[in-house]
């Protein structure tokens, strides 16, 4: 398969945050935005994987994806540990200084992914004023158990001593890792130095510690978003039941729920184009 080839061009903006060095990518428009939106990507995941999805929205959306803490080109804390409470304040802030910037202006939609929708979540439910419409990819407003990472797994399988290109780590994965998506998923935070050798960007350690306080979702359940909202889940994906259904309706009481029959956990890969779609009819 040939390596995708982006239409829309992203520029690269650096912020401090709350002591970070943050990463924005940003695809902005030929001429005056008619939406604007904030992408989350989730656990395991970075920015540049909305690339697709943004190639398919019109091209008077302009549209910002932060790398989170730790991931892809932002900045590690210095910890070995990241907590939920840390990420919502992040994106408290970027918002904050998108404003000061004037790259934003008035309520923000939020498109979130895992990890990145269950931020989206709390935020709308703790500053509603701050959401102007939120849209929650594969994850629902509960706590999930803990588990052992099959990514940590298939990540620890590969030789990166013998890898030259992307293209020998998922020839390395294809035995553990049979799903094309999956691998995608995981090749996202794998990523070769000005000296040609491939390294891991994501701190596995740190992302380990970090797994209870990302799983947990601790909110007041008074708490209410009642803004335009649109879950969409995979079909052959397990995050979202649909005795989730009662819930999310009780914190979104306006929002509905779209199923993408052959998507996993990662429509943005396992579903591209039904994945674009259900977004395109959020807006």
């Amino acid at each position: 398969m040939q390596p995708y080839l982006a239409r829309r061009q992203s520029q690269a903006h650096r912020f401090a945050i709350r002591g970070l060095n943050y990463f924005l990518r940003h695809w902005p428009t030929q001429a005056k935005a008619r939406h604007q939106i904030l992408m989350l990507h989730g656990w395991m995941d970075v920015s540049a994987s909305f690339q697709f999805l943004v190639d398919h929205l019109p091209g008077d959306i302009e549209v910002f994806a932060p790398d989170w803490r730790g991931y892809g080109q932002s900045s590690a804390a210095q910890s070995d540990t990241y907590w939920f409470a840390d990420y919502l304040a992040d994106l408290d802030a970027l918002i904050t200084v998108l404003q000061s910037e004037q790259l934003i202006s008035g309520p923000m939609p939020l498109l979130g992914h895992s990890m990145g929708g269950k931020v989206a979540m709390h935020l709308a439910l703790s500053y509603p004023e701050l959401v102007g419409r939120l849209t929650v990819v594969d994850i629902a407003p509960r706590s999930y158990s803990d588990r052992v990472r099959v990514e940590f797994t298939a990540m620890n399988s590969i030789d990166l001593t013998k890898i030259k290109s992307r293209r020998d780590a998922e020839n390395q994965l294809m035995d553990t890792v049979t799903d094309w998506g999956m691998r995608q998923f995981i090749l996202t935070n794998l990523n070769s130095d000005e000296k040609g050798v491939w390294k891991w960007t994501v701190n596995r350690e740190a992302l380990t510690h970090s797994l209870k306080s990302i799983l947990d979702f601790d909110i007041n359940d008074s708490k209410v978003f009642n803004g335009p909202t649109r879950f969409i889940r995979g079909g052959k994906s397990n995050y979202i039941s649909d005795a989730d259904f009662i819930l999310i309706k009780k914190y979104f009481p306006q929002a509905d729920i779209i199923t993408l029959p052959e998507s996993g956990h990662n429509p943005h890969f396992d579903s591209r184009v039904e994945f674009v779609d259900a977004v395109l009819k959020s807006l």
